[in-house]
């Protein structure tokens, strides 16, 4: 019993690999060894305002029997053409960013070479082959070792950072300036994910039913999306947690560059827990974000394809070998020859994942609430309140920041 209740966990879990990433690993950090426990406040608000156009994800792919894209398709062409270029013009930046931090990280658990560059393309290689090979029966197993690994030892060090260091001031801030702004939206935007990544979970739930065609109810697939969802938001505030009370005000600043920035990452876990723990950290932090490199070349590629098979015809050969083949080798150009470029081009796509997150918002609202989704699962009126509530929100934030930068 409890073997078969393990074995329905994937979508969720592939979520909380896709979202625990750059957004946790990286910005979280950041947060916290920038302002303390002060930005506490943004993180809990856009994690409730987001949950339920993420949760949307799940419940239409269930209870409908197709993905959000297939949504899309049915408000019209217009929602399924923006979806495809916004996923199109941001995929390789993506890619590109959260390759070259796992790359930096191996780079300072493996040795061997600490050109981060090269490992970054040796990760593309193998998760490339893996997933040709492997396909979604490989992440689903993964996943649910990784996110144990993760979990278990980034909780215990902000034990023993909270054991370790005096007490924190947790005054909530509100960014004033241009830079901390701007740092904000780029935050909310990937925090927990980028909220396409709602139409990424629909596709894995649907493959999901597809090897448990009987035990994958819409039900379960809520269960298994909100123990992602609530796990991905705890962690989120043990990162910020990690940063503030160990790296805030210690005079120390974060590099741009992914070596160093592996280096700095991981010397946090060490400090708290002891020199011994090193090697033990480093695999935790690079599986977190190898699990995400991993997750993000599947997604990317099988979102695209439905879409291209939407909008062209069901015999397009823009199916997912093509797809995941053109994002392997743009990343890899990337890698090669826009890296310098590459702390803009993850800043524009940040930015833009929330300027966009509206738009995703209200379909997915539209989608869920529509005629083609069967009344036992339309969302309740709480659901409702909280949903307009998030859109309010969002587009209230959106316009903030575009009057702030105009």
């Amino acid at each position: 019993m409890k073997s078969n209740w393990i074995k329905q966990l994937g979508p969720g879990l592939l979520f909380a690999g896709a979202a625990i990433g750059v957004s946790h690993l990286v910005q979280s950090t950041r947060a916290g060894a920038d302002f303390g426990f002060g930005l506490l406040w943004a993180v809990l608000l856009v994690n409730l305002f987001k949950y339920p156009f993420f949760q949307y994800g799940a419940r239409y792919a269930t209870a409908t029997g197709e993905s959000l894209i297939d949504g899309y398709k049915r408000l019209g062409n217009v929602f399924l053409i923006i979806y495809f270029l916004l996923t199109f013009t941001t995929m390789f930046s993506i890619q590109a960013a959260i390759t070259m931090v796992t790359g930096g990280l191996a780079a300072n658990l493996f040795g061997i070479t600490l050109d981060a560059k090269v490992w970054s393309v040796l990760i593309t290689v193998v998760c490339l082959i893996s997933l040709l090979i492997g396909k979604y029966k490989l992440l689903d197993k993964l996943i649910k070792v990784i996110i144990v690994i993760l979990s278990v030892s980034t909780i215990a060090a902000v034990t023993m950072a909270i054991y370790k260091t005096e007490p924190s001031n947790f005054t909530q801030i509100f960014p004033k300036s241009a830079i901390e702004i701007s740092f904000l939206i780029a935050f909310l935007g990937w925090m927990p994910a980028p909220l396409d990544v709602s139409t990424w979970h629909s596709l894995w739930a649907i493959e999901k039913r597809k090897n448990l065609p009987e035990n994958y109810t819409t039900k379960q697939s809520l269960l298994d999306f909100n123990i992602g969802y609530i796990g991905t938001t705890i962690l989120a505030i043990c990162f910020i947690a990690l940063g503030a009370l160990v790296m805030y005000k210690s005079g120390n600043q974060f590099s741009s560059n992914s070596g160093k920035f592996a280096q700095q990452l991981i010397l946090l876990y060490t400090e708290t827990l002891g020199p011994k723990t090193s090697i033990f950290i480093a695999i935790a932090a690079f599986t977190t974000m190898f699990s995400t490199a991993l997750t993000a070349l599947d997604a990317s590629p099988r979102a695209m394809a439905k879409s291209s098979e939407l909008l062209f015809s069901k015999k397009t050969k823009l199916n997912y070998n093509f797809w995941i083949l053109l994002l392997a080798a743009g990343t890899i150009i990337i890698l090669f020859y826009f890296v310098s470029n590459m702390i803009t081009m993850v800043k524009i796509a940040t930015i833009l994942s929330f300027l966009t997150t509206p738009f995703y918002a209200i379909a997915n609202l539209m989608l869920i609430s529509g005629e083609h989704t069967p009344k036992k699962w339309h969302p309740s009126k709480a659901m409702k309140v909280l949903s307009y509530s998030g859109i309010v929100f969002l587009i209230g934030f959106s316009l903030w920041y575009l009057f702030n930068l105009l």
